[in-house]
């Protein structure tokens, strides 16, 4: 199918309302930090009455008003997408617009199926031969950002059935974050607009009018594959639940938690995806001198500004966090809350991702709700084999998957790095 742009947006006052109200909490905030200066002297503060810890307390509430705000934000965003999605009916209803299922398989009470259970009905379960030296192909139609639960071998009576597997960074943080569309394109192919020269201005009767320009670049994002194979015994695979439970959990782990590092750090080079780091045009903000909360705030402006969109998430390393997170003022009150307390994983409103997936000196930012998008040309497929190596004589089989999808920054502007952490 055709890949358009990104969902419309219809706006309304109640949104640029509740935009308006959020920019100017988080501009009060901003002042606050502005005048404790980097050592976080609340004394220096003179817009808020009151001792260290009362002023701490004002900055907490505050913080709290704006992540309610940005909240609020997100419902209208909601609301607005729901009304361009009803634009976008009516023109299917007039033919002006082909929308194809993507006939995702289900279960009997209507629930999407498991990677696992479509798997054991796939034609690749069910059509295999043993001894035939290969199987027949499937592909198992499954959503990339669902996370599916680890379930382990079943119990037996000479242990627990707990199997504990190896500390590895868990996934999708990333894939969550983006709206996931499906394609029948081998690439994602856009219309962008590389030049607005607005001259539009006041003329007298009968003078020139300004000549504007315009110009349109096709863009063109390659779809490409992650991919993975398990060797697995042939009492393994005759097991059938067992053998879905193993499948359903680490197969499309590893192939979830790779695109996860793709989406974010991909160097374009095929066959790799470009992630948002390697974005070309995307907006840099040297942290230099600054605290990191400030250059945050400034990458964020810059979006705004520069790009014309809002972000809605950040994406950092635990241990560039770890700092801000530990902020205390000069005689150490912790400003985002006692170690007792659940502190709020947001920075100026925006929630915080954190994943060692994200660059080890940078933060990643953006507005992936509205400006990004991954395009899946098809889910999991899945092929059966004892023909690899010496499989056949030793009773084993490879199972491989992967995945063909596509990563669409549309606007480089609308994505921001921080440097320098």
């Amino acid at each position: 199918m055709t890949i358009e742009a990104p969902e419309r947006i219809v706006e309304f006052p109640a949104l640029k309302e509740a935009q308006e109200g959020l920019d100017a909490k988080r501009a009060d905030l901003k002042k606050i930090f502005d005048e404790a200066g980097d050592t976080y002297d609340m004394s220096k503060v003179k817009s808020i009455q009151g001792d260290t810890t009362a002023k701490v307390e004002f900055i907490r509430q505050l913080n709290d008003e704006i992540t309610e705000r940005k909240a609020k934000v997100d419902e209208l965003m909601i609301l607005a997408r729901a009304a361009g999605a009803a634009k976008e009916a009516e023109e299917v209803e007039r033919g002006d617009r082909d929308v194809k299922d993507d006939g995702r398989p289900q279960t009997k009470d209507g629930r999407e199926q498991s990677f696992g259970q479509a798997f054991m009905a796939s034609q690749a379960v069910k059509g295999y031969v043993r001894g035939s030296g290969g199987g027949p192909q499937a592909t198992v139609e499954v959503s990339l950002k669902t996370l599916l639960n680890t379930g382990g071998w079943q119990p037996e009576t000479t242990r627990t059935g707990r199997i504990e597997e190896f500390p590895t960074r868990p996934a999708p943080h990333i894939a969550n974050m983006i709206p996931q569309t499906p394609t029948g394109q081998t690439a994602v192919v856009y219309m962008e607009e590389t030049v607005y020269n607005n001259t539009a201005q006041e003329v007298f009767e009968g003078e020139q009018y300004p000549e504007a320009q315009l110009k349109l670049e096709e863009k063109s994002v390659p779809v490409r594959k992650i991919a993975v194979y398990l060797p697995v015994t042939d009492e393994l695979f005759e097991d059938l639940p067992r053998a879905e439970a193993y499948v359903n959990n680490r197969l499309p782990f590893m192939i979830r938690q790779r695109l996860d590092l793709q989406i974010l750090r991909g160097n374009g080079t095929a066959p790799n995806l470009l992630g948002t780091e390697n974005v070309p045009g995307i907006i840099s903000q040297p942290k230099g001198a600054d605290p990191t909360m400030d250059a945050l705030y400034k990458a964020m402006n810059r979006i705004r500004t520069e790009g014309f969109a809002e972000p809605n998430v950040v994406f950092m390393s635990p241990l560039k966090w770890e700092p801000i997170r530990l902020l205390r003022t000069a005689d150490g009150v912790y400003i985002w809350g006692h170690p007792s307390q659940v502190g709020p994983a947001t920075i100026w409103g925006l929630p915080v991702v954190e994943t060692t997936a994200a660059p080890p000196t940078k933060a990643l930012m953006g507005d992936y709700g509205n400006f990004a998008e991954l395009a899946v040309r098809r889910g999991m497929d899945v092929q059966i084999s004892n023909s690899h190596a010496d499989f056949f004589i030793n009773g084993k089989l490879a199972v491989r998957a992967d995945i063909r999808v596509a990563v669409v920054h549309y606007r480089p502007t609308a994505f921001a790095e921080v440097t320098g952490l």
